[in-house]
């Protein structure tokens, strides 16, 4: 049950049978992590069919050191066409080409008990919120140039119970104001209106912008 249904020379029966088991794979796996996470289209496509296309690819190395070498001259050439994504889009790649290599050596067996082990794993840990700060955002506060922004909000962050450390200072309308970004911690996860008004009394009713912390991070 858990030795490669590959034979030598391969079939294409064999063939059909690990590409749509790879095809399945990299569908339930594009769903298990859009589970409780935003995800584009392309990336969701693009694990859907990554673990067809890594069973193809180690299917037809087999051994062979020349084509190995060209498959990883053509994936280096893919590295400069990607940006950075979250941890969670890097290890859902990794997971998935993971996949294609098993089932790529023919292990239908045991991809499907990786890939059952691995969506529990990824659904309960979502589902918990695991490793999650509900309670840190990162606020943006607009003011003008002549504001010092040095301590300038301190005595509304205490009275809200708030922690706040600078994160970025930027000028913007041609040196006429001041983007001051914080990462707050906040003792609830509930933004009360009270603060935001307190704050754009003190900014001069200039822009306020409460944000979870990864909201600007780019993804994949």
């Amino acid at each position: 049950m858990l030795t490669s249904i590959l034979s030598t020379p391969i079939t294409i029966t064999e063939i059909l049978i690990c590409l749509g088991s790879g095809l399945i794979a990299g569908i339930l796996m594009a769903l298990v992590f859009s589970f409780h996470g935003r995800r584009s289209p392309s990336f969701a496509v693009t694990l859907a069919v990554l673990p067809m296309t890594m069973c193809m690819v180690v299917m037809v190395i087999n051994g062979n050191l020349g084509v190995a070498v060209a498959v990883a001259g053509g994936f280096a050439l893919v590295r400069f066409r990607s940006i950075p994504g979250t941890g969670r889009e890097i290890s859902a790649i990794f997971i998935e080409m993971t996949l294609g290599v098993i089932l790529g050596m023919g292990y239908i067996w045991v991809a499907a008990i990786f890939f059952v082990i691995t969506a529990a794993v990824v659904l309960i840990l979502t589902a918990l919120k695991f490793g999650e700060n509900t309670h840190e955002k990162l606020l943006k506060i607009t003011i003008p140039e002549d504001y010092d922004y040095e301590g300038l909000f301190d005595d509304i962050f205490q009275k809200y119970g708030v922690k706040a450390e600078i994160e970025k200072i930027k000028t913007t309308n041609m040196g006429s104001l001041i983007d001051v970004t914080y990462r707050i911690t906040m003792t609830s996860t509930v933004i009360s209106k009270s603060m935001l008004d307190d704050l754009r009394t003190r900014n001069a009713n200039l822009s306020v912008m409460i944000t979870n912390t990864d909201y600007a991070k780019e993804t994949l």
